[in-house]
């Protein structure tokens, strides 16, 4: 399996959001909390905190419980799926365990809602039932299925009391004496109140419940008793420290063990009316409060502190729609649109950079009113200023880190679509010359300019696209000679110069451009001229882009790769999503529903394929990728997740001025390669021992090559000082440089 060699020998980042909480969990000293996909701890005693995320071998699939066991020193994380991962806390490890995935159940009926742990099993409330789990030798038991007649029922949440298991169900509370042998006899339970309950818990001396409707009961030897109606439903209740919490979407209920109210927490005390919490729980005096929004929140529970946000710095979301990356920092959004370019329901998020190992967040009420923001341009010449594309409201300009103007129909030359106010703005992209050039959905002047002065240029698309009302138009790029390619969704790609106002187009036929579909996500030229598409049902190559000036039609051709001993055509019926060239003119293939491809510079090599199986790729869904083009670092966006992979192909420089070696030196327990980066492309690498024997020898393709110091592969050289002498293709720059290897 290529994870193994993934984690050996690449290297994988995680860029997690850890904002919307779905359960906590508690040790003496630490606080844990689990997000979407990804899970941290806080330790109180030294304030560090520890993450694990689909890097660290967690799976990208939606977290929906979590519980620390002090006794194993586990924690297990329950999936909305079905699979169970448990992380050992003592060394790291991880282990899934797929017994729920595998059960011949509905799907939507594995989720895992909790877990309730009694000498040494571990009680999984599952949509189905309850499953026993042992914690010491990690493997699953009995199945209880406790409905009507053995029928699958939706167990919320179980507690012991007085020799008793009670669950909270969607068909009443029941219970079964624990020291009943045959408990997967459904018969052995019945049903102590009827109805439908979220959450039941053992408190003291007492034992607590609470229905759907957030009426809180007690138990009072046979049968539950009504005593407190919630303003709205629970959605989570935990005993902890003589404390009962009880948790709404807009309040936190701290009971002490004579249930009476000792505090009450508002939204607004934490941070405001819009935040949503889910959960709650005490470590020590601190409480900590989960939210759907934000993150982690912690105070004293005596109430004598403000709230302190104690969640891990990251992105505002975990499914970043766009991204675009410079050689100094990362710009993501998370607005959207459907396969079909849909942005409604629109998305009110905001924007979040990173740079300097640190996440900015701007969050949409900075962003002056513009939903759903699709896309980056970053200014080559002055990278404080940033152009977004909005499918709701135009374009958004962000100054110094801070949104500054929108640019809509009242002050630029941006058109709405007829009969509403909407402005849909995409594909933004800079020139050479610094004008931003961007598309403009479902008018009849369908490509803008903003130049540097401020000035707007208008270009009518009619004489292109004939049925302007539906035809939304996605990226662009531009080629060397200026031509636009602009990705749209029924009239495949779209080539436009302004000189001489000439429009071509791409799509279906073999007599109009041989496409797979009219329907193209992506163009992209790489470094040898050639025109990668990307389409919806396929890949396809325009192998010059010169033939824009000279050729009526533009035809293009499928990639035909042998697979097994047959011809095939690579990534035949694929949704591709993007396409971007590295360094060294390689592929990185982004796709809706089959993770990343990597291929060679004329795609007869599939160097990789990421997915959610053999990487940390927390999704199979890329909607984008971008490269660090100084050190080669690649961006994926998921809907579940960002994670980078640190590749070695970097954009070649101008000259061998910035020349640099790294590791430098190489120590005895490094295993890695050593890297040469900051080259002139096709500059010629010598390396030499210190009495001049050559060890290794290559030509770059980019800015960067690698040395596994080894002699031409035969063997590991030894300790020394080893010469690096580079020169440029031409022979009129040479650099000489040293690194010192310790075995």
């Amino acid at each position: 399996m290529q994870f193994a060699v993934a984690q050996n020998k690449l290297s994988w980042q995680g860029y997690f959001s850890f904002n919307e909480i779905k359960d906590i969990s508690e040790s003496a000293t630490t606080v844990f909390a689990a997000s979407e996909n990804a899970v941290f701890s806080k330790n109180q005693a030294n304030n560090t905190i520890k993450t694990t995320t689909t890097v660290d071998g967690l799976s990208g699939q939606t977290i929906s419980a979590l519980y620390y066991s002090e006794t194993a020193k586990k924690t297990l994380i329950g999936y909305e799926n079905g699979l169970l991962a448990i992380v050992n806390e003592t060394d790291g490890s991880i282990s899934k365990k797929v017994d729920i995935i595998n059960k011949q159940l509905a799907p939507n009926l594995k989720k895992i809602n909790h877990f309730m742990e009694r000498d040494g099993l571990v009680y999984v409330s599952c949509d189905f039932g309850i499953v026993q789990f042992n914690l010491k030798t990690l493997q699953f038991g009995d199945t209880y299925f406790i409905g009507d007649n053995g029928a699958e029922i939706s167990v919320r949440q179980t507690s012991f009391f007085n020799g008793f298991i009670y669950a909270a169900t969607s068909s009443g509370i029941r219970r079964a004496d624990l020291a009943n042998a045959n408990l997967i006899d459904f018969n052995q339970w019945s049903v102590v109140n009827s109805g439908d309950w979220s959450s039941v818990e053992t408190f003291d001396t007492a034992l607590i419940a609470i229905n759907t409707a957030g009426y809180i009961h007690r138990y009072n030897s046979s049968t539950f008793v009504g005593f407190v109606q919630l303003p709205q439903s629970s959605v989570d209740m935990r005993a902890k420290n003589n404390n009962l919490f009880i948790t709404t979407a807009t309040t936190v209920y701290v009971y002490n063990n004579q249930m009476t109210l000792s505090r009450q927490i508002s939204n607004t005390q934490v941070l405001n009316d819009r935040l949503s919490f889910s959960c709650a729980t005490t470590v020590g005096d601190l409480i900590y409060i989960g939210t759907k929004e934000n993150g982690l929140f912690s105070s004293t529970l005596s109430g004598a502190s403000v709230f302190e946000n104690s969640t891990p710095k990251g992105p505002l979301r975990n499914s970043v729609f766009a991204l675009q990356a410079t050689t100094t920092s990362l710009w993501t959004v998370f607005g959207d649109y459907s396969g079909v370019y849909n942005p409604y329901p629109k998305d009110n998020y905001g924007i979040s950079k990173f740079s300097k190992d640190q996440w900015l967040d701007i969050p949409y009420e900075e962003v002056l009113g513009a939903k759903s923001l699709v896309r980056i341009a970053v200014d080559p010449n002055n990278e404080n200023k940033v152009y977004i594309g909005s499918y709701d409201a135009g374009l958004l300009k962000v100054e110094n880190n801070v949104p500054s103007y929108l640019y809509g129909t009242g002050n630029s030359s941006l058109d709405a679509i007829s009969g509403t106010t909407d402005v849909w703005v995409n594909g933004t992209v800079f020139d050479k010359a610094g004008n931003l050039w961007m598309n403009n959905s479902l008018v009849d002047d369908g490509i803008k300019v903003l130049k540097p002065n401020g000035d707007w240029q208008v270009y009518s698309t009619k004489s292109i696209i004939t049925n302007v009302a539906s035809c939304a138009f996605g990226r662009m790029a531009i080629d060397k000679n200026g031509t636009k390619w602009m990705a749209t969704y029924n009239n495949g790609i779209v080539g436009f110069n302004e000189k001489g106002n000439v429009f071509k187009k791409i799509t279906m036929g073999s007599d109009a451009g041989n496409l797979p579909f009219i329907d193209a996500r992506v163009a992209t030229p790489d470094n040898n001229n050639q025109l990668w598409i990307g389409t919806t049902k396929g890949l396809r190559i325009l192998s010059n882009v010169n033939s824009f000036l000279t050729d009526s039609q533009l035809t293009t051709k499928a990639i035909i790769i042998l697979e097994d001993g047959l011809a095939q055509e690579l990534l035949y019926e694929q949704f591709i999503t993007d396409i971007v060239v590295d360094g060294s003119n390689n592929k990185w293939i982004a796709t809706a529903d089959s993770g990343v491809f990597l291929v060679s510079p004329n795609g007869q090599e599939t160097k990789y394929h990421f997915t959610i199986n053999n990487s940390p790729l927390p999704s199979n869904t890329v909607n984008d990728i971008d490269i660090n083009s100084a050190t080669g670092e690649v961006f994926i966006a998921t809907d579940k997740g960002l994670v980078s992979f640190k590749g070695v192909s970097t954009a070649a420089n101008e000259d061998l001025n910035e020349v640099f070696v790294y590791p430098n030196p190489v120590r005895p327990n490094y295993a890695g390669t050593v890297k040469v980066a900051g080259l002139l492309d096709k500059a010629n690498i010598k390396i030499t021992d210190i009495e001049g024997n050559l060890v290794f020898e290559t030509t770059s393709q980019g800015g960067t090559i690698e040395w596994d110091t080894t002699a031409f592969g035969r063997y590991k050289v030894a300790s020394g000082v080893y010469m690096i002498f580079i020169s440029a293709q031409d022979g009129v720059e040479t650099k000489v440089k040293k690194v010192m290897i310790i075995r």
